[in-house]
């Protein structure tokens, strides 16, 4: 497999893991769409839906009997009637045939009307609409639908709009008759004319005479004419009440709202997914070079209120993934005795304290004695996440006699310092009251000098710091430490700011040992699960 197509199932596997993290939301939009799909539709009036059929011959050859008595209407070019249907010739008339037309209600017949209106404008037409299927030569059969709010309404108005394009084709078929009838009206009324005039001889008026009585004939044949005037289009069925409405359909239009939201939420986490770039897997840490130690899982906040922070790790199992970190670090520190080790982590609240204690008591559980120094000075919380646990701890002294009890008074006198027993084998110097000039103490203190005089009394020494981009107490410190192990947040921690907190790091000098992904989601399978899916075999009978 090439690298290109590693890196697209990579990216193929972070997104399947984005869908599962919120397959409830995607579902619940899908759901919430559907839902309010239904009630919409189900809150809508019905529509029904009518149909009329007109046949169209556009066919000139006439019988030779007929040919005399019949005006037929010129052939209708493809399209002409679904742009009559549009026209006013055609929407005008059926609108006044729809205002007087009883049989209609009256709210109807005006939401009728103002629809057409409307839609004429548009030139958009929805209520009355027209499909086609015809030959070649123009011959075959025109369909009109109507779509009203109750069944007689859509009859009448199809049977409506069926008759308005038959009266506009014969119409047609008027216009060549009544320009006839008005030359012939014209050439009557010359004639009139002319045998008014006086002095006419008896031969001259004569002529006339016979002229106005041939024109007077003509004039009759046209008037005859016109009630046999025809148009190409004809009716071939008339329109009969609908049995059940075509509109609103609340259980398909809820279907495809639903699948629609499902695509809309997929696609809107998948995108997200793309573009989150905060850490979820050891795969989003690789291009930075620096390993990643362990994947530490979420406690529950309930567990963390009534139990602590330590009790409630060990009582959720988490021991097992400290002891991958244990393992790890003693691994890389087993040529270092008394190694001292710091803590850290890009910004507040991504859990570097409470990943200190517990692995300090995962340190003590193996029979290593542990010294934890608050260096946070700004935002000292080691005394708090230790309370919790044991409120009877009690003091003792670290070096020489009486002294002081805060990292920041230790740092100035660190020959008199007395320290607090959190747990067996765990010892612990709180960061004390919050300071604002952390930065100045640390710059003045030996701190190289009293780490390697308290360093003498523990297997380990683990290091609260402050975070790397928040402050640069952590730098100042981590020179002094054997390795810094740096705690990222699962599904908060940037990966940008990480990579600026490794750069400033390096500037500095730090022994950057490795990552620990903090507070993961053991749902998503991506962390190693440890106590979730490893639990002790029952006993077996002999």
């Amino acid at each position: 497999m090439t690298e290109r197509a590693g890196s697209q199932e990579i990216d193929l596997s972070v997104v399947w893991q984005g869908l599962k993290r919120h397959l409830v939301w995607i579902l619940g939009t899908g759901a919430l769409l559907a839902l309010a799909a239904f009630l919409w539709s189900r809150a809508q009036p019905p529509i029904y839906e009518a149909s009329a059929s007109l046949i169209a011959s556009n066919s000139q050859g006439q019988e030779s009997t007929l040919s005399t008595a019949l005006v037929k209407a010129p052939p209708l070019p493809e399209g002409a009637v679904a742009q009559a249907l549009q026209s006013t010739q055609v929407i005008g008339p059926l609108i006044q045939a729809i205002s007087k037309d009883e049989k209609i209600a009256r709210g109807e017949r005006q939401r009728l009307s103002e629809n057409l209106r409307k839609e004429l404008r548009e030139q958009r037409l929805r209520t009355v609409t027209l499909t086609s299927r015809l030959d070649l030569t123009g011959n075959g059969i025109y369909t009109v639908r109507a779509r009203a709010r109750t069944t007689a309404a859509a009859q009448r108005l199809a049977n409506l709009a069926s008759a308005t394009l038959l009266s506009w084709d014969r119409n047609r078929a008027l216009e060549n008759v009544r320009r006839a009838q008005a030359g012939f009206q014209a050439q009557l009324a010359q004639v009139d004319q002319q045998l008014a005039t006086s002095g006419l001889s008896s031969l001259e008026r004569q002529t006339l005479i016979t002229r106005r009585a041939s024109v007077q004939g003509n004039l009759t044949q046209v008037q005859l004419l016109e009630d046999s005037v025809a148009g190409v289009l004809s009716s071939l069925s008339a329109a009969v009440e609908p049995l059940r409405p075509i509109a609103p359909k609340p259980m398909r239009n809820a279907v495809l709202s639903g699948l629609l939201g499902l695509l809309l939420a997929t696609g809107v986490v998948a995108l997200v997914t793309v573009l989150d770039r905060t850490i979820r897997s050891e795969d989003d840490l690789l291009a930075l070079n620096v390993p990643t130690l362990a994947v530490i899982p979420r406690l529950r906040q309930r567990d963390i209120v009534f139990s602590g922070i330590v009790r409630a790790a060990r009582q959720a199992g988490l021991y097992e993934a400290i002891g991958f970190l244990r393992v790890n670090l003693m691994a890389v520190l087993v040529s270092k005795p008394h190694p001292v080790v710091m803590v850290t982590s890009t910004a507040p609240g991504e859990g570097k304290s409470s990943l200190t204690a517990t692995l300090a008591d995962g340190f003590a559980s193996s029979g290593q004695r542990v010294l934890i120094i608050d260096a946070d000075l700004r935002r000292g919380t080691q005394a708090v996440v230790w309370k919790k646990y044991d409120e009877g701890g009690h003091w003792h002294q670290l070096t020489g006699q009486g002294g002081v009890r805060t990292t920041r008074e230790a740092l100035t006198d660190p020959h008199n310092v007395q320290v607090i027993r959190v747990e067996d084998n765990v010892d612990m110097l709180p960061a004390g009251p919050g300071l604002q000039d952390s930065l100045g103490v640390f710059n003045q203190a030996d701190i190289a000098g009293a780490l390697s005089l308290w360093r003498q009394h523990y297997d380990i020494v683990l290091i609260d710091s402050a975070p790397l981009l928040a402050l640069a107490d952590g730098l100042v410190v981590g020179i002094h430490a054997d390795a810094v192990l740096m705690v990222t947040e699962y599904g908060r921690t940037n990966v940008h700011s990480v990579r600026s907190a490794l750069r400033r790091a390096e500037r500095a000098g730090l022994n950057i040992l490795g990552f620990v992904i903090n507070k993961s989601d053991a749902r998503e399978g991506n962390s190693y699960g440890y106590s979730y899916s490893y639990a002790p075999r029952g006993g077996v009978k002999a």
